[in-house]
């Protein structure tokens, strides 16, 4: 059974960061170290066939982080777009990050750039593969969730994407943008279904450590999720 007490289960579909590391020198880079990092217990899924409905797939996790893998070809993740109407359907909290992101934005009607160079010329260089170290400022919206995550004003993160939003799919929002307008992270109008997403890697070796909290955040909202076990059935007694 599980106890309060133990790390949340939280899914993770799609491949770990490749470039080990300490991430800002405090906890292990990647989806595994800094979920740990953030008190979770991380769960990585295999690549969805269609065999298994997802309920089934997420059993016993009450989260998802989906990132992509990296065999996926860009523009065509259908697997995480049914993967993100179900946790709508079932308001399970979601995390999407840079494909996963654009995946979540695809599946809600929202249209996405597929070369940001060539289709945004005017964009500054999100490049992918990045350049070591190549990060930008972003600003926070503030009134959003994203705000109470990263704080009001000006972060800066890295950049490690070519694709990029191009328009917000209906029921979500834009909650950060780059100095060039490059939406960089969304999240859902609704106050009851954490769905957020971002364009950035908050656990890859160039993140900061004002990213752990993005994970935190998910973690928080899956609490409300965990089972407490049923009240002990009490035995009638014989008259």
């Amino acid at each position: 059974m599980f106890s309060t007490n133990d790390p949340i289960r939280i899914a993770v579909y799609g491949s770990e960061v490749k470039t080990k590391g300490r991430g800002v020198g405090l906890w292990n880079t990647g989806y595994h170290g800094t979920l740990v990092a953030a008190g979770a217990e991380p769960v990585f899924l295999k690549p969805a066939t269609g065999s298994e409905p997802w309920g089934e797939i997420l059993r016993g996790t009450f989260g998802v982080v989906a990132c992509g893998f990296d065999h996926s070809v860009p523009g065509k993740l259908g697997d995480i777009e049914s993967l993100c109407l179900w946790c709508r359907s079932h308001r399970f909290p979601l995390l999407t990050i840079d494909q996963g992101l654009l995946a979540m934005n695809s599946a809600f009607g929202g249209l996405n750039y597929n070369d940001l160079p060539r289709e945004f010329p005017e964009a500054l260089q999100h490049r992918h593969p990045p350049e070591p170290g190549l990060r930008h400022a972003i600003n926070v919206t503030p009134g959003t969730l994203m705000c109470t995550i990263y704080g009001e004003g000006e972060v800066v993160v890295n950049s490690e994407h070519r694709q990029a939003i191009q328009k917000v799919a209906k029921g979500f929002t834009a909650t950060c943008t780059a100095l060039d307008g490059v939406i960089e992270a969304v999240e859902h109008t609704s106050d009851n279904w954490f769905a957020v997403g971002v364009q950035w890697q908050p656990a890859s070796p160039s993140a900061s450590g004002l990213d752990i909290q993005v994970f935190r955040a998910l973690i928080d909202a899956a609490k409300p999720k965990v089972e407490t076990p049923p009240a002990p059935r009490k035995l009638a007694l014989a008259g």
